[in-house]
């Protein structure tokens, strides 16, 4: 168990993906850390996993405001110890129609999509490299490479993720630390039984994505035998991005 007592933050997960992503780490054993504003489903979450006699801890965070985001880091390594993962899943999903953009919203969803994840892999970097190295896996999307209208703001922030990643890599190696990036397609964090057949065939793999698919994408880039992997971008999305489409 290449996770049992490691400690792992997950950024924004009291729901959806990275709720998957916390629940699979701890099923393998690793201590969680809960790091979101929701705090009435973060609580919820920290409280199924000492349930089930497993290690987690919820901590208020809004990676957009870089005090809380480090002060989160430090919360960590008093009470675990030094942070050996951390999956920067925090992120907001908002399209907004080209001319009505505000900058403030722009500032935004840069801020925390993008800054956020900086500062906390920069303050998480800063104890792994004073220990034995660690992991390090941004969320990016398959936003990142192709478009929707009105996705300018969204769009921008996960491409620069991928350069974030990349760039990451190249100047955290000598801390034996490793920088990837996993881009979800779609990933239904809803009813999935609401979907229809339509949704499911515009996929190669015939369905919609479930956040256990990011979950288990996150077990194998963390795994330290799959250490040679760094400054990649993992795309999960059912072949969606590789199909090709006609409009008639």
């Amino acid at each position: 168990m290449p996770f049992k007592e490691k400690n792992i933050i997950v950024t924004g997960s009291a729901n959806g993906i990275g709720r998957a992503i916390v629940t699979a780490f701890a099923e393998k054993g690793a201590n969680v850390i809960i790091a979101d504003k929701d705090e009435p489903a973060g609580k919820n979450l920290e409280k199924k996993i000492l349930k089930n006699n497993k290690k987690a801890l919820f901590i208020r965070t809004d990676i957009s405001e870089p005090d809380s985001a480090k002060s989160m880091v430090h919360e960590v390594s008093a009470e675990f110890g030094p942070v050996d993962i951390l999956i920067n899943n925090a992120g907001i999903s908002e399209f907004t129609p080209f001319f009505e953009l505000e900058i403030s919203d722009w500032n935004r969803i840069i801020n925390t999509n993008l800054r956020g994840t900086f500062v906390c892999s920069q303050a998480c970097a800063e104890v792994m490299k004073q220990n034995d190295g660690g992991t390090i896996i941004n969320i990016a999307s398959t936003r990142a490479l192709m478009s929707e209208p009105g996705s300018e703001a969204y769009a921008a922030s996960k491409g620069g993720l991928l350069a974030l990643t990349h760039a990451m890599a190249a100047s955290l190696p000598e801390h034996q630390i490793t920088v990837n990036a996993i881009s979800p397609g779609w990933i239904c964090t809803g009813d999935y039984s609401k979907l229809r057949q339509i949704d499911h065939d515009q996929h190669f793999s015939g369905r919609v994505g479930k956040p256990e698919d990011i979950a288990r994408a996150c077990l194998f880039l963390a795994d330290p035998e799959n250490n040679f992997i760094t400054g990649e971008n993992l795309v999960i999305d059912g072949g969606m991005t590789r199909k090709m489409i006609y409009e008639e």
